[in-house]
């Protein structure tokens, strides 16, 4: 539960020494995550949850904004919009592909120009634009052989920086590995 996740990511913190980012799926769950964790993270499929958004935004706390993948470069305004309503301009935007037909993802690079006018560091979440959404029998596929190629491609961008997710063993992974980077790479 909530609790024995914030537990986890207190004891990741303190052995560390490092922020920790995390989503939020609930209204509810924001404010006490927001105790913990040091970067909020708002969903893509989450985004234009009005309650979820101002939630996010009343904590003060750094918030993540992922672009939904249904969601045009320009629109991201709109949830900007939402978070400095209620108060938060520590805002962070995450590029992270757009659906292209059916079990693709595609990264318009001019989309990265569109989203830095707004004035708030931007960051592309190369492993995620990797990703091949229903591309395996029960989970997603991805590309990870493709992630430092496509990387390079966003920080050519004058992007803030990349948000890539590893595993030790990625084909092992519970979630994401077929696009995610191995832990010694």
């Amino acid at each position: 539960g909530l609790d024995a996740g914030m537990k986890i990511f207190q004891e990741v913190k303190d052995t560390f020494g490092c922020s920790v980012l995390t989503d939020v799926h609930e209204p509810w769950q924001a404010a006490p995550v927001a105790e913990v964790v040091d970067v909020l993270q708002l969903p893509a499929f989450l985004a234009r949850q009005t309650d979820l958004v101002e939630a996010l935004a009343k904590t003060g706390r750094i918030i993540n904004i992922k672009k939904p993948q249904f969601l045009a470069p320009q629109e991201m305004k709109h949830i900007l919009h939402k978070c400095q309503e209620a108060g938060n301009d520590q805002l962070i935007l995450c590029e992270r592909g757009s659906s292209f037909g059916y079990n693709n993802l595609v990264v318009d690079m001019l989309g990265f120009g569109i989203m830095k006018q707004f004035g708030f560091p931007l960051f592309f979440d190369v492993t995620h634009a990797l990703q091949m959404p229903g591309g395996r029998a029960d989970s997603a596929g991805g590309r990870r052989n493709q992630v430092a190629d496509l990387g390079r491609a966003g920080m050519s961008q004058g992007i803030a920086g990349l948000f890539l997710e590893a595993h030790p063993d990625p084909d092992k992974a519970l979630c994401d590995g077929p696009c995610a980077l191995r832990l010694d790479r």
